[in-house]
């Protein structure tokens, strides 16, 4: 039996507005006890000034995504990019995101690395690849080239209702938690307009239709508000992206009850890193088209009732900036909502009740911060604050 009691500190919840002054008490990985008095374990970390937040989760992230043009990680070597994707995986974990949700990669024996502890990293629930239309945004081919796609490590093109229905159940046997569609255009795709809605509404039901019956869900890439209309309609719960979305379609999102999962903070690199990380031309036009919508889109989504959630969706070395997003949601929608976006909203995306609360009964995932993020946002992404992170009643040595 493993224990751990942490004293007077501040607690973020994962939703109040108000901190609670407290201390709380963990045992075999779950909070047990939270008060003015609680057990005092051998192990103590005396928080006085410091705030406990839940472990931040990141809903949208790629392990796999060692670089920012598709045929590097779709048709290269399998061994390297789980090597590498380790590498990103603790570095997410030492930051303070205990739980990231793989929206387009992931495999069994990655997954079994986490679970089995051969390699430090965050909670890990991954879709598999991304589905793929022909041309679609998880084709990498040039159109002027007549190559073959034969890796399928991040990004699978499958056409046609049968062929996707086999595709989806395949990756939930290989423990899937949720599936990943593409239904627009994106970025650093290089045959597709970037507000088009991708794959037929006969098609998208085909997979939400398997999705839903084995009790999942499925993830959208899109960008417009064609496309995020044509995903809602036809069964999907999370909108990846959504940065040119408007009124009318956050209040149909609403009325579906579904999320949105904005990833500010990839556009914000590819703007500001474009040229050390060999962004096409292509690429950057596309970006500045939704480098400032997505702003503006997060505002809509919440003056909707829309639940907004928290990703970041850096590719290659862009990944060292994970903790910028939560700055730039700060921006967008203030502390508390982005906190709220980075704990329990994204742990209510993933089915996760034990996941993104301080309270009874939740894992003993934690972020322990100087101050009150609250009032000092800062010491969320400021990297030189110190921070204790704590996976499942353990402290991390950092």
């Amino acid at each position: 039996m493993s224990e751990l009691t942490i004293t007077d500190a501040l607690i973020f919840d994962g939703w109040s507005a108000d901190l609670r002054e407290a201390s709380l008490h963990v045992r075999d990985g779950v909070i047990t006890e939270i008060g003015d008095r609680v057990t005092r374990a051998e192990q103590v970390i005396e928080a006085r000034g410091r705030t406990v937040l839940p472990g931040l989760i990141d809903a949208h992230f790629h392990a796999y995504g060692i670089s920012l043009h598709n045929l590097e990680f779709d048709a290269g070597p399998l061994s390297y990019l789980a090597l590498k994707g380790a590498w990103r995986l603790e570095r997410a974990l030492r930051r303070g995101f205990t739980t990231v949700r793989d929206v387009a990669g992931g495999d069994p024996g990655l997954a079994k690395a986490v679970e089995t502890g051969l390699i430090a990293s965050p909670r890990y629930l991954y879709t598999g690849p991304a589905l793929s239309q022909t041309g679609g945004h998880g084709d990498g081919r040039p159109g002027d080239l007549d190559i073959c796609l034969h890796g399928h490590h991040m990004n699978e093109v499958v056409d046609g209702v049968d062929a996707l229905r086999t595709a989806v159940r395949d990756r939930f046997r290989r423990g899937a938690h949720a599936i990943k569609i593409m239904t627009s255009g994106g970025v650093v795709s290089p045959t597709d307009p970037i507000r088009r809605p991708q794959y037929s509404a006969e098609e998208i039901r085909a997979v939400t239709d398997e999705a839903a019956r084995r009790g999942s869900y499925v993830a959208a890439h899109a960008y417009s508000p064609e496309a995020i209309r044509h995903s809602l309609v036809n069964g999907v719960r999370s909108i990846e992206h959504g940065n040119l979305m408007d009124e009318p379609t956050a209040k149909l999102m609403a009325q579906h009850n579904a999320y949105l999962v904005p990833t500010l903070a990839t556009y914000d690199a590819m703007d500001r890193r474009g040229d050390e990380v060999g962004l096409p031309a292509v690429g950057r036009a596309k970006n500045q088209e939704v480098l400032d919508a997505g702003r503006h889109a997060v505002e809509l989504a919440h003056r909707a009732g829309v639940p907004v959630g928290f990703g970041t969706d850096l590719m290659g070395d862009l990944e060292d900036d994970q903790l910028l997003g939560l700055r730039l949601q700060t921006e967008a929608a203030g502390a508390l909502a982005c906190l709220r976006s980075a704990t329990s909203v994204n742990a209510s995306l993933l089915d996760r009740a034990d996941l993104g609360r301080v309270e009874i009964g939740a894992r003993a995932d934690l972020l322990v911060v100087n101050g009150d993020p609250l009032e000092t946002p800062a010491v969320l992404w400021d990297e030189s604050e110190p921070r204790l992170i704590v996976q499942s009643g353990r402290p991390l040595l950092t």
